[in-house]
């Protein structure tokens, strides 16, 4: 909305006061001590060893490692909702610093990705160009902000030298496999030797490893490789021409970016194995100092359950099921399995079993036909759309019938797109009796109902009489028995534990934990990503590329628009950028595994824009390293495991909750691997985190619904006009494209980043969200202001404390500040911390006269973590010749924080009679006798006698009279 400055139209005017702390002055202000801090190296963080170790001294204090999320330099720059925790982050950082912390505090670039992509394909821009200069504008705003970052350590995703350790871990994934004896990740030759040398059988063959094809051999590594490829059921989104992963698909079965539909399609990508790390993901997360609601969201994205696997013979194979209730076995009338499951086909006879029910067939002539004609329509939905509760149960008939191994009954097996082929099995055995949906679906279909679990609410046991499924972990077992085995009269866990070793004994199942958490799907048909240095064989054979060819930068490509197709187009497929470029694609190389220069195939997908970030907090510690990943002192010293710290990690990591099952977990994955192969001490990447709130805007629409320009909205007696016409207003997001953002860089150019920085931090409490508002920001610029006047004469420029003591009322003052405001900022309670700056500032004003230097200069040091510039120019103005950046935060004397008095209230008949000024250490009983004796509680209680006196020292006595 409009409005003018108040600083701009302050009663004084320069010409009065030509040292007044004005916008002019705090910009002149603070480039120069940006541009001091930087010729000075001021926020360096020295390493113990290698190119950064320069400060002995720094190394021997106790380190922190504070870092921000990865940015992604946009190219419409920042708004002020975005540095919200990165000026959080600098406040943290400066105050650990002068609390005597050796402090790592840097910032890269998260600069692969689809907006990049996106602008090349409708500018012809190449994606580096419009990227380099979108960090070039982002480090300019950044750096106006005054923050603190080693800018020794920055750099960008997309800089070979940084992406070439992105393909080389990559390749210790794709060269490791996880022993689940050993409960870790091993290298993969590890594995071949032990089938070279017959420890371990070759799975799926009955010849030696020595006998089998390198084809053979490359196949039977591949169902190992913690990265592999493999044809699997994937999200095909064909208004962006590639494919994502379940992570970055909406619950209305949309793509994150751009809201197109997504698909089914079966196609050969690139997967990390990270369902190997599952039971270490969910358990690890107890040591970590996160959110509780981050650490729900991953536990139940990882989603484990136990339960057992069971085989269902059909045709000489089996259809293995995994289930949380193997006690309801008896129970199972018919099976299900997902439209994509891989045994669909082959369980599809050429007609209808004699038998058939009409409504089990779609209405189709043949299994066959109405298997395709399922699988179509089920491709059109998503995950989410297909396990919401619908009113129609829809699926169809097979045409086969599997064997249900505990009393031998037929039963059909349908496809029906209830059941994702992404969890358990993709299989399930259905008990309508005990579960709603297979009720439904055993309505729909006229299946058999099997009552085995005793029903507690007075329904009976024939099923034909139910209105609804009977499910319940309390009720007794029936009907449930066979010659080997009864589990009638049991409670549930009895009779899961004692049909689970009937399965194991008979060799037709096994107790198991199942997961929810799906391999991560690593390909992308995109051109602005991390090339994989993998190379084919004429027979389609991966192949790693050696160290010594990293890294493989990505290609010069005419054309960067992935292939795109109509949106609706579920039956098309990818076509990428780089399959364009066959000198690129096709290559003579020598791998030196001494076969000698051999024909390849590039591969032409790219990886997804996760990759750079899961590991950039490593890159930080060592960033000019090309000769390891991260120097193992280096990483030990910022990342190891210590006292509190069991899995190593980040000291502090801030970002939004957002990321809570993408980033997060994917780097937790990586840190695993990259531990268990010796590369890295720390286990976890980040051991606290601490989500930051968003800051909203008001989002001004005219009467079609568009976003108008909120700062020409006027307001009229409470409505909002736009040009005339009215306007609704509602508080949301802050963006471009809602009209409704606001710069820093105006408010820097209105006020000075100190006043940005305090306003951001005042606005409320760091974690929730808040609403901007511009108006609001002149109470922290005055809050500069008398700071200013209480050090600088205005008219003079000359600084005006005095050397003498401060009295008993400002030490006092002072030293509840000092107190109050370090325990705020290790809290991270930046605006309560603001709030105590101000009242001890306040104080200053009102008591009048000079500031005692000893008041004043702490009032600075209290002030350097949040408003810095102003801090260093009063610092220096007060004759000192050093940084406050490395000066000891101040201390509190407890002799001074312990008020001298308190106030107590003392009541007759729930009344306030009297209020008495105390020693906060006084007993109860002596606070007794001084409320009875005070002349007022005498006066109210009129010759009374007193039934009840509540005493609650020193602040409250409540008398109740006879």
């Amino acid at each position: 909305m409009s409005e003018t400055n108040p600083a701009a139209t302050a009663p004084v005017s320069a010409e009065a006061a030509p040292h007044r702390y004005t916008a002019a002055l705090a910009a002149e202000i603070e480039a120069r001590w940006q541009d001091f801090w930087d010729a000075e190296g001021t926020y360096d963080a020295p390493n113990p060893s290698g190119d950064l170790a320069d400060d002995p001294e720094l190394v021997a204090r106790p380190k922190k490692f504070i870092m921000d999320m990865f940015p992604y330099p946009s190219g419409a720059g920042l708004h002020v909702g975005h540095p919200l925790g990165y000026i959080a982050t600098d406040v943290s950082a400066r105050f650990q610093r002068m609390t005597g912390h050796n402090v790592l505090h840097t910032l890269g670039f998260d600069a692969f990705g689809l907006p990049a992509e996106q602008y090349a394909v409708q500018t012809g821009t190449h994606p580096r160009v419009s990227t380099e200069a979108n960090i070039e504008n982002m480090k300019a705003q950044l750096r106006r902000l005054g923050l603190g970052h080693d800018r020794r350590r920055s750099f960008a995703t997309i800089d070979p030298e940084y992406y070439k350790w992105t393909q080389w871990i990559f390749l210790q994934i794709f060269n490791s496999w996880y022993d689940d004896k050993a409960d870790r990740a091993r290298p993969i030759t590890e594995l071949i030797a032990e089938f070279e040398s017959g420890e371990r059988p070759v799975p799926g063959h009955a010849r030696a490893w020595s006998e089998l094809s390198e084809a053979e051999r490359a196949d039977v590594l591949g169902g190992f490789r913690l990265a592999y490829a493999s044809d699997a059921p994937v999200n095909w989104c064909p208004g962006l021409g590639t494919v994502l992963a379940n992570e970055e698909v909406t619950a209305e079965g949309r793509s994150e970016r751009g809201n197109f539909p997504v698909f089914k399609a079966k196609l050969r990508q690139w997967n990390m194995r990270i369902t190997a790390y599952a039971e270490r993901l969910l358990a690890d997360l107890d040591a970590l100092d996160w959110p509780e609601a981050i650490k729900l969201q991953q536990r139940n994205w990882i989603g484990r359950s136990e339960g057992a696997r069971v085989d269902f013979p059909i045709d000489g194979e089996n259809i293995t099921v995994f289930t949380t209730r193997p006690d309801t076995l008896f129970g199972a009338t018919y099976m299900v399995l997902a439209p994509e499951h891989p045994l669909v086909e082959k369980f599809t006879p050429a007609t209808w079993p004699e038998g058939t029910h009409d409504v089990w067939t779609g209405g189709h002539a043949t299994p066959a036909e109405a298997v395709a004609a399922y699988r179509a329509q089920a491709a059109s939905k998503s995950d989410v759309e297909r396990q919401a509760e619908a009113k129609d149960k829809t699926g169809v008939f097979t045409g086969s019938y599997a064997t249900n191994p505990v009393n031998g009954e037929q039963v059909p097996v349908f496809i029906a797109d209830y059941v994702l082929m992404g969890y358990g099995t993709g299989a399930i055995m259905a008990v309508p009796a005990g579960d709603q949906r297979d009720f439904e679906f055993a309505r729909a279909f006229e299946l058999p109902i099997h009552c085995i679990v005793e029903p507690t609410d007075g329904r009976g046991t024939d099923t034909a009489t139910w209105e609804d499924a009977f499910a319940s972990y309390d009720a007794k077992i029936i009907n449930s028995s066979n010659d080997e085995v009864s589990l009638d009269g049991l409670g549930v866990v009895e009779a899961k534990a004692r049909i689970t070793e009937w399965l194991e004994r008979r060799g037709i199942g096994e107790g198991t934990v199942n997961f929810r958490l799906r391999d991560w799907l690593f390909s992308r048909q995109r051109y602005w990503g991390e090339p994989f240095p993998i190379v084919y064989d004429e027979d389609g054979t991966a192949h790693a590329l050696p160290e010594s060819m990293l890294p493989l930068e990505l290609p010069e490509v005419e054309d960067y628009s992935p292939r795109t197709f109509d949106p609706d187009d579920a039956d098309s497929r990818p076509e990428t950028p780089l399959s364009r470029n066959e000198d690129w694609v096709h290559v003579t190389l020598d791998l030196g595994d001494g076969r000698g220069p051999r024909r390849y195939r590039r591969e032409t997908n790219t990886m997804p824009n996760w990759a750079g970030s899961c590991w950039y907090e490593l890159r930080y510690l060592d960033p000019h390293n090309s000769e390891k990943l991260v120097d193992p002192e280096i990483e030990q010293y910022w990342m190891g495991p210590r006292e509190g710290m069991p899995h190593g990690g980040v000291d502090l990591y801030v970002g939004g909750a957002e990321h809570a099952v993408l980033h997060l977990l994917y780097a937790r994955f990586w840190s695993k691997v990259l531990h268990d192969l010796g590369h890295v001490s720390s286990a976890e990447p980040f051991h606290k985190l601490y989500n930051q709130g968003m800051i909203q805007a008001y989002v001004y629409r005219d009467s079609r619904g568009i976003a108008v320009p909120a700062a020409e909205v006027e307001e009229h007696e409470g409505a909002y006009y736009y040009q005339g016409e009215k306007v609704s207003r509602l508080l949301g997001k802050m963006g471009k494209s809602l009209k409704n953002a606001v710069t820093p860089d105006e408010i820097c150019a209105e006020y000075g980043a100190d006043t940005l920085r305090l306003y951001e931090m005042a606005m409320g409490p760091l974690d929730v969200s808040r609403p901007w508002d511009t108006r609001a920001v002149v109470g922290q610029f005055r809050l500069l202001q008398r700071l200013w006047r209480n050090i600088v004469d205005e008219n003079t420029g000359e600084v005006t404390v005095v050397d003498t003591e401060p009295g008993e009322e400002s030490l006092r003052a002072l030293h509840k500040a000092i107190d109050g405001v370090r325990q705020d900022l290790e809290g991270m309670r930046f605006n309560t911390a603001i709030a105590k700056v101000t009242e001890l500032n306040n104080h200053l004003t009102k008591q009048g006269g000079a500031v005692p230097r000893p008041v004043a200069e702490s009032l600075v040091l209290l002030v350097a973590p949040l408003a810095p510039h102003i801090a260093e120019e009063l610092w220096r103005a007060l004759g000192h010749t050093d940084s406050v950046v490395h000066r000891d935060f101040p201390v509190a004397d407890p002799a001074y924080v312990v008020d001298e008095a308190v106030t107590c209230v003392v009541q007759v008949k729930g009344k306030v009679k009297a209020r008495l000024e105390v020693s906060p250490s006084i007993s109860e009983e002596e606070l007794e006798k001084v409320a009875l004796a005070d002349e007022r509680v005498v006066a109210a209680l009129g010759g009374a006698g007193i039934r009840k006196v509540i005493v609650r020292a020193p602040k409250l006595v409540n008398i109740v009279p006879a």
